[in-house]
């Protein structure tokens, strides 16, 4: 199924695309797609509905976030070899982690604010996975059936806080908007093989990075089993799986960094895309 939240920022309602290809408002079955609504139990009684029979959703309607309440958003540093290698960084023996603020989560097409003082707030197009089932210290033979779908991410970098002074990644990673999630959260029966989807993003209509999941590091299963020996993973949870060569930070002979009025779109094989307007911030 290709689940998604659409209406007003903060309230969301849950949707689904039915076998026609039209968005149907679920609400009245499901409160929505966050915490324990995203279970394989809750998942399956909806595979059982007559979706045709739900509301259409009308057109032009806003596209939230494919994931709400989300408690945890982990993401995974230098996770592609050649994007270590334009990093001028070693390729890691184990995963990276660092952590994303949840409150950076917004619709994936919502507008990209780049925040005060930004000099070089840069785009990293991302496979996201979203946790279905608690999880703590499961195995990597077991890690697929935590999972409740995957999503496209942009992870939003600010180069200038995450890397220079103290040097602590959150601190360029979790601005506000700085995590666009969506537009759908793909279930894993859609998708035949996580490790062999397309990569892409534009800034501008020029094409900056271009890569495939089949060049990670550290795969899917590998990713929720290594991360679930340090913490419970919790329905709704988020891991961001890194990135393919191509960022700002590595272009030459000069980097090139996100301007007010940049235009940038992205997208993954079978999970959609998504567009984002760059405006200065407003807060």
């Amino acid at each position: 199924m290709k689940l998604f939240r659409f209406g007003k920022t903060g309230y969301e309602r849950p949707g689904v695309i039915d076998n026609e290809g039209m968005p149907r408002d679920v609400s009245p079955l499901i409160e929505d797609f966050s915490g324990t609504h995203l279970c394989r139990t809750s998942l399956a009684r909806l595979r059982t509905v007559d979706l045709q029979s739900l509301p259409q959703i009308p057109p032009r309607m806003r596209i939230g976030p494919c994931v709400g309440g989300t408690r945890n958003f982990i993401a995974v540093g230098l996770n592609y070899a050649d994007h270590a290698a334009e990093s001028a960084l070693a390729i890691p023996s184990e995963p990276v982690l660092f952590n994303k603020a949840p409150s950076c989560i917004v619709g994936p097409n919502d507008d990209l604010e780049l925040p005060p003082g930004s000099r070089k707030t840069d785009w990293e197009v991302e496979l996201a996975i979203v946790i279905g089932e608690y999880a703590y210290g499961v195995k990597e033979s077991a890690a697929l059936d935590v999972i409740a779908g995957y999503c496209v991410c942009h992870d939003v970098s600010e180069r200038a806080l995450q890397l220079e002074g103290t040097g602590q990644w959150m601190k360029g990673k979790g601005c506000p908007s700085f995590g666009p999630l969506g537009p759908w959260l793909v279930t894993p029966d859609e998708i035949e093989d996580v490790q062999s989807l397309s990569l892409w993003l534009d800034v501008n209509g020029q094409p900056m990075q271009r890569g495939s999941t089949a060049t990670m590091i550290f795969g899917v299963r590998h990713l929720v089993a290594y991360i679930s020996q340090f913490m419970t993973l919790e329905p709704g949870d988020v891991i961001t799986t890194g990135t393919p060569p191509g960022v700002g930070l590595g272009k030459k002979p000069t980097p090139i960094y996100l301007q007010p009025g940049d235009i940038v779109t992205l997208g993954i094989d079978q999970l959609g895309s998504q567009r984002q307007r760059c405006v200065p911030s407003s807060r």
